[in-house]
């Protein structure tokens, strides 16, 4: 018998070695979890209970890892999404507005994601929950390096616009224009549509991704392959619609109702981790896309930052998250280190024995049977998030409106605004940026919630004794970026919510 294991060994390493059969032990699994719209305050390990409930099972992670104060998602939906998976800024991708249903835009094949450059490594890879990366089957997530995909394409106001009596009943409209239903789609190209993600089943739609990923988790633990699933919550965009059940379960109103349903979803994922006894060796991740929408309150996410979704002020950037990798990522840890979701791809690459992603990607890199060369704007965080180095690789952020425009920079403590949203409520997706002749300056340590410009009386004495320096740094850090785009062109334009490049594509003036 010992004879008979030893030749099997012996037969089997050299198989385990090679990167498409690695065992599970070999590489970190990976989980990451997505809200949709929420805010830093709407976690009570940010609030310290504030809200008037608690979401024991996110703070835990937050516990049992390390949490970011200075944390930047993107400014809307589809941005986040696509700047997290591509780890490209998504001025760079072409996806900086919000994805639409019977929209032309999406996730291009030339663009690699986390999950085809994982796959080669042995991962098994799922996404489940909202996608809002392109209409088409092109686009779908498992054109894209997953194994498996099921859920929606869109946000949900979105998915619910054919139960409104005055939806258009133009002959084709809905067939052009329409939401598709809750995609189920694998690998091999077949693509199943399960039906409308209607007001009823948005009640519950969480609980049917989630139970696709348990199950593809543990389909991927018995195979003994390290798994990445990404897993998108529907919950909080808005309309949130809740069941009898959640009703009652903060005592604070349906929309903290389901914010404590959402994360009593968190602890299964978490559950099922230890369960499998594989919560040691899984990368944790929890985050949200983008800033609150609030001027749709009480329907929406909390933050004590400035202004909302779709601007240029923090409370469009700043998102909460966090990381749990046991032994290895300091557990109890409050960052105020400036991250991204940008880096993302590179740190976790780093993670499963790719440090070099980066560099290879930026020569042309072949992946599986693809030939990749795009420029990665994250670093890689992992010597800094396993505490072997004390300096955060990222000392700039650069903020891009959905339009594509740069309208604001981080460098260090300090941010140059270039163009502001003045306008409140519905009016941040209505009217334009207001362009600055001089950029006004802000330091987000001594003035973290940005206030100075409209509430302090000497502001702008300040601003003339400081802004000198930092407009030169700004022009500095700028210059670098834009440079990068004479290799790395961004892939497509961003599309618009209005009728201008149709107008621009007809009227040709001779």
């Amino acid at each position: 018998m010992r004879v008979c294991n030893l030749l099997t060994a012996l037969l089997l390493a050299p198989l385990l070695a090679l990167p498409g059969l690695a065992r599970a032990t070999d590489r970190p699994n990976i989980l990451v979890i997505w809200g949709d719209d929420i805010g830093i305050t709407n976690i009570s390990r940010y609030s310290h209970g504030m809200m008037g409930y608690h979401t024991p099972n996110i703070d835990r992670i937050a516990a049992e890892g390390t949490m970011f104060t200075d944390y930047y998602g993107e400014q809307s939906c589809t941005a986040g999404r696509s700047a997290f998976i591509t780890g490209q800024h998504p001025v760079r991708t072409g996806l900086t507005k919000v994805g639409m249903p019977g929209a032309d835009i999406g996730l291009q094949a030339e663009d690699p994601t986390l999950a085809e450059l994982l796959k080669p490594l042995g991962y098994a890879t799922g996404q489940f929950g909202k996608n809002h990366l392109g209409d088409k089957d092109e686009f779908l997530p498992t054109n894209h390096g997953f194994d498996e995909f099921f859920g929606n394409l869109y946000h949900l106001n979105a998915e619910e616009e054919p139960e409104d009596p005055d939806y258009p009943d133009s002959p084709g409209f809905h067939e052009r224009f329409g939401p598709r239903g809750v995609i189920r789609s694998y690998a091999d190209g077949r693509v199943e549509d399960s039906g409308p993600l209607t007001r009823k089943r948005m009640e519950t739609i969480d609980e049917e991704f989630a139970g696709a990923a348990l199950k593809f988790m543990d389909q991927a633990h018995g195979d003994d392959r390290p798994f990445f699933v990404w897993f998108n919550a529907t919950r909080m965009h808005f309309y949130t619609h809740i069941t009898d059940e959640e009703d009652g379960l903060s005592g604070q109103g349906f929309y903290n109702d389901a914010m404590v349903a959402h994360d009593q979803l968190v602890g299964r994922l978490l559950d099922r981790l230890d369960q499998l006894g594989i919560a040691d060796n899984t990368i944790v991740i929890y985050s949200t896309d983008n800033g609150v929408h609030f001027n749709t309150w009480p329907d929406a996410g909390i933050t004590p930052f400035r202004s909302e979704k779709n601007t240029n002020w923090e409370g469009g950037f700043r998102v909460p998250a966090m990381v749990r990798w046991p032994g290895r990522v300091p557990a109890g840890r409050i960052s105020n280190a400036v991250m991204s979701h940008l880096d993302w791809v590179p740190t976790l690459m780093a993670a499963t024995g790719e440090p070099q992603i980066k560099q290879k990607l930026l020569k042309g890199h072949r992946v599986a049977d693809k030939e990749f060369k795009v420029h990665l704007d994250g670093y890689n965080f992992l010597p800094y998030l396993l505490g072997e180095s004390e300096q955060s690789p990222r000392n700039e952020f650069f903020y891009f409106s959905d339009d594509g425009e740069l309208v604001s920079l981080r460098h260090g403590d300090w941010k140059l605004v270039f163009a502001e949203q003045r306008a409140r409520e519905m009016g941040v997706w209505r009217e334009p940026f207001v362009p600055l002749r001089i950029p006004k300056l802000f330091n987000l340590r001594r003035d973290p919630f940005e206030r100075a410009d409209r509430h302090s009386n000497t502001y702008n004495e300040w601003w003339a004794r400081k802004a000198s320096p930092y407009l030169k740094l700004g022009v500095v850090d700028v210059t670098r970026f834009l440079e990068t785009f004479e290799e790395f062109p961004p892939r497509q334009r961003p599309a618009s919510f209005t009728i201008d490049q149709v107008v621009e594509k007809y009227m040709q003036w001779r």
